[in-house]
């Protein structure tokens, strides 16, 4: 059973930052794109950023731009979500996803809550 291990969420203030990471031990990591999602309560599950299988090219949400940095580290399959000037609308459970053209895996999700 593939497992993606999300640690690094809490609950900080506004403003504060935090670094989600995301450990893939049984996959060659280096094949899969990793995106991160996010699911407010009550909400729809929402793309915040994905990394490249590189690392080389990066994508973000509008909402999150300028503020997270999505990166990896192959060698250690393993990657990160660098969260920035937090808001509380920035709260929710954040998943990061594995995919390649055959195969796609998620993370257990990590509690992120911001307030004010």
């Amino acid at each position: 059973q593939v497992q993606l291990v999300e640690s690094g969420g809490g609950s900080v203030q506004s403003g504060a930052s935090l670094t989600l990471s995301c450990t893939a031990p049984s996959l060659t990591f280096s094949e899969f794109t990793v995106a991160w999602f996010r699911q407010p309560q009550g909400k729809e599950r929402e793309f915040v950023a994905g990394v490249s299988w590189s690392g080389g090219a990066t994508d973000y949400a509008d909402s999150v731009k300028g503020r997270f940095t999505a990166s990896r580290e192959n060698a250690k399959n393993t990657a990160y979500l660098q969260m920035n000037s937090l808001k509380p609308e920035d709260t929710a459970v954040y998943y990061c996803n594995a995919h390649r053209w055959n195969a796609d895996y998620w993370g257990q999700g990590a509690q992120v809550t911001v307030s004010s």
